[in-house]
């Protein structure tokens, strides 16, 4: 490997928050029994935060960022990695309290990596990434859990809320694969895009950003949920009896203003969606899946690809809303 190598790297000192590419050396790489030349990165929504202002997650400084990666094994002090394997790292807190993938090296704990799918390559995992792994979490709890979990009927339409973000637009091709009639829930204008990608319809947001109603008309079958607040409130009204709601995110507010009306006269379930956690063996399935359940030629069609210098112009606009689709970060640009 290369004595100095890029990164991002993010620093306090009192008051003063800092963050630049530097170049670095191995030295610098203070975590894990595994070192790995990174392939790409991703920018999510987490990865925004962390590099505006450490959004109270890291703990300490001087710090690398960056919650996702692929790449290639270098060196392993563990027996489950050899030299040349192609890995996967997303969620355990990487690029939080430890050194993360905005890097051109990374060294991690075995322990937080997964071996790559033949059927996908390093490139098509990080178009995925945490957002997508996300996804492929919740389009099978809405459609797969109550169809052959709990033995319920099929489903049929399903409504997916922050359409237009990295979980969102992964979700709407998902389930539209999955035979499912997809209601788009967005902040843009932008339902050919939408469309494009599997929705049948589009809804603006303000639409249900508003008080509900304990029950309102029975609309879908099952939803997946990135936004939280009002608009998950009103999405819980509308389900039909027996429903899933996959909860994943808290883009519009941490707090949920509902009552009991749909759990107990519809039966319709809550169920909350964790990625950073994942177990190794269901992290594998859900990998091993991803290439049945996503058309990577489309999405190829919203992915941006951007620097690591770019990264820095482009992780602002997210925070004001003005992304949509993926960023990944190429480590050799």
């Amino acid at each position: 490997m290369s004595a100095n190598f890029k990164a991002i790297v993010i620093n306090q000192d009192g008051e003063n928050f800092k963050r630049g590419v530097q170049s670095v050396d191995r030295e610098f790489l203070k975590h894990g029994n595994v070192l790995v030349k990174v392939d790409y990165s991703t920018l999510n929504y987490k990865d925004a935060l962390i590099l505006k202002n450490g959004a109270r997650l890291v703990k300490e400084f001087p710090h690398i960022p960056g919650i996702d990666f692929s790449g290639k094994v270098v060196e392993s002090q563990n027996e489950n990695f050899k030299e040349g394997d192609e890995i996967i790292s997303t969620g355990w807190r990487v690029g939080e309290i430890y050194f993360g993938g905005y890097s051109q090296y990374a060294k991690v704990n075995a322990d937080f990596l997964v071996k790559k799918p033949k059927n996908i390559t390093t490139r098509q995992a990080m178009m995925l990434g945490t957002a997508g792994l996300t996804a492929i979490q919740c389009a099978f709890t809405t459609k797969q859990t109550r169809e052959v979990l709990l033995l319920g009927e099929k489903v049929n339409d399903v409504v997916v809320t922050g359409a237009s973000g990295g979980v969102g637009s992964i979700a709407v091709m998902m389930l539209s694969k999955m035979g499912c009639n997809v209601t788009a829930v967005t902040t843009k204008p932008n339902e050919d895009y939408l469309k494009s990608i599997g929705a049948k319809n589009v809804v603006k947001s303000s639409d249900l950003d508003k008080d509900s109603r304990p029950l309102d008309k029975g609309l879908y079958d099952g939803a997946v949920d990135t936004v939280g607040g009002n608009i998950l409130a009103n999405i819980l009204s509308h389900i039909k009896p027996n429903g899933i709601v996959a909860a994943c995110g808290n883009a519009s507010s941490i707090k949920l203003n509902t009552t009991v009306m749909p759990f107990i006269i519809r039966g319709v379930k809550l169920w909350g969606i964790d990625s950073v956690s994942v177990s190794t063996k269901r992290r594998e399935f859900l990998w091993d899946e991803a290439s049945k359940l996503v058309d990577f030629e489309l999405l190829n069609k919203s992915i941006k690809e951007i620097s690591l210098e770019q990264l820095l112009e482009e992780y602002p606009k997210m925070l004001e809303g003005k992304t949509s689709g993926r960023y990944i970060v190429n480590l050799n640009k």
